[in-house]
C-alpha cells in the first residue's frame, strides 16, 4: 500500500477528476493514514528518542498533522459534492484552522524551532554518537551486562542495528507509551516516584520559552517567531479571504503571496545579517536551510492558483498542447499530463502548499 501511494498510482484510478471522486480520494486517504501511522511507529524508535537534546511532547502533534493532511482532500471533495462550490470553503477553513492549532502547539512544544515540512518532520537536534558507557546508552544497555563495543540493544535484548530489531523495538516502545497514557494518573505518579528512587533520570535540556527567547535573542528572536507564525497562519488567512471575495479575486492571491514573501524576507534578515543581543546570531541547521529552500519552491504554486492560472498559466498550457498534438506519442502524453494538471488545479488542497 505504501508503494501504491508513494508512486502516485491513485492518480490513475478511474474517475479521478470526475464528478464523483470520493472513492479514489478515500483510497488515497486510507493509504496515507496507514503510511503516517507506520512512519510514526518507526520514528518512535527508542534509539531516536535518546538523540534529541530537548524534552519531547507526549502528544504526537506531527502524526495528527500528517493524518489531517491525508484527509483534507477527501473533506474538500465531499463538501463540494454535498454542499456545493461556495459552501465547501467553510469546511476547508475549518480544516486549515485545525492545522494551524496543531502547528502552533507543535511550534510551542518543540521549543519554538522552525517547522519542517509543515510539522510532519520533527526538528530535533542530533546529539553525540552513543558510546559504550552505560550512562550514555541508558535503556539500550542490558542491565548488569556490557553489550560490548559497537553493539546497540534495547532493554528487551534485541539488536537495533538491523531493520527487524529496530521495528520490533519501535512497536514495543509505541505499545508501552500507549499503556502509560491509558493508566490512571495515580498509578503513573507512583511508578514515576519509584523510578526516580531506583535510577537517576537522563538529563534533558529544557525547552526555550518566549521570555527566554526575548532575553537571549532580543528583537531578532521575536522577528523569527513572527516569520514562523506568518508561515503557519498564511493558508487559513488565504481561505478566509477566498470565502469573502471569491476564488477569482486578486485580493486573496496577493495577500497570501505578500505574507509568504514577508516571512521569507524576515528569516533572511535575522539569519544572515542580524545579530541579537549578546553577540549571538540566529543560525540555521542543515535541515532548516533545506526547509527554507522547500518554502521557496512552494512559491511556484502561485502560478497554479486562480486568478493567475485562469488568466495566464492555462493559456500557456493549452498552447503547449496544440504544438505537441501532431507528434504521435509525445502529443498523447502531453495532453494527458496537461489534463491531470488542469484537473488537480481545481482542488485547493492540491495547490495550497500547506
Amino acid at each position: 500500500m505504501e508503494a501504491y501511494r508513494k508512486w502516485g498510482l491513485t492518480w490513475l484510478l478511474p474517475e479521478r477528476f470526475s464528478a464523483s471522486e470520493i472513492g479514489p480520494e478515500a483510497v488515497t486517504a486510507v493509504l496515507g493514514i496507514f503510511t503516517a501511522i507506520n512512519e510514526h511507529i518507526i520514528e518512535s524508535d527508542p534509539t531516536r528518542s535518546q538523540m534529541g537534546s530537548t524534552e519531547s511532547s507526549s502528544f504526537p502533534w506531527s502524526l495528527g498533522i500528517s493524518m489531517l493532511k491525508d484527509l483534507e482532500t477527501l473533506v474538500e471533495v465531499m463538501a463540494q459534492q454535498f454542499y456545493g462550490d461556495d459552501k465547501k470553503w467553510n469546511f476547508i477553513a475549518l480544516t486549515e484552522a485545525t492545522k494551524v492549532l496543531l502547528r502552533l502547539a507543535l511550534f510551542r512544544d518543540g521549543g519554538y524551532k522552525m517547522l519542517l515540512s509543515g510539522g510532519e518532520i520533527a526538528n530535533v537536534e542530533k546529539g553525540p554518537e552513543p558510546s559504550n558507557s552505560e550512562h550514555r546508552m541508558g535503556n539500550f544497555v542490558k542491565p548488569g551486562g556490557d553489550p560490548g563495543p559497537g553493539s546497540l540493544r534495547d532493554h528487551y535484548g534485541r539488536d537495533q542495528q538491523n531493520l527487524e530489531g529496530r521495528a520490533l523495538s519501535a512497536l514495543s516502545k509505541f505499545a508501552e507509551d500507549a499503556r502509560i497514557i491509558s493508566e490512571p494518573k495515580w498509578l503513573n505518579k507512583f511508578q514515576n516516584r519509584h523510578s526516580l528512587t531506583a535510577e537517576s533520570p537522563t538529563p534533558v535540556a529544557r525547552r526555550p520559552t518566549l521570555s527566554t527567547i526575548w532575553s537571549e535573542k532580543g528583537l531578532h528572536g521575536v522577528l523569527f517567531l513572527t516569520a514562523e507564525v506568518l508561515h503557519i497562519s498564511r493558508p487559513l488567512i488565504y481561505v478566509l479571504f477566498v470565502r469573502k471575495y471569491g476564488v477569482r479575486s486578486w485580493v486573496p492571491w496577493l495577500l497570501s503571496l505578500s505574507m509568504d514573501l514577508t516571512g521569507m524576507s524576515i528569516l533572511s534578515h535575522v539569519t544572515h545579517h542580524g545579530h541579537s543581543r549578546g553577540g549571538r546570531s540566529l543560525t540555521l541547521s542543515a535541515s532548516e536551510k533545506d526547509e527554507i529552500k522547500r518554502r521557496k519552491m512552494l512559491l511556484a504554486f502561485y502560478l497554479m492558483r486562480d486568478p493567475f492560472f485562469s488568466q495566464y498559466t492555462r493559456q500557456r498550457l493549452e498552447t503547449i498542447e496544440k504544438v505537441s498534438e501532431p507528434v504521435p506519442i509525445i502529443g498523447f502524453l502531453t495532453a494527458k499530463l496537461i489534463e491531470l494538471i488542469i484537473g488537480a488545479q481545481t482542488r485547493y488542497t492540491y495547490m495550497s502548499g500547506s
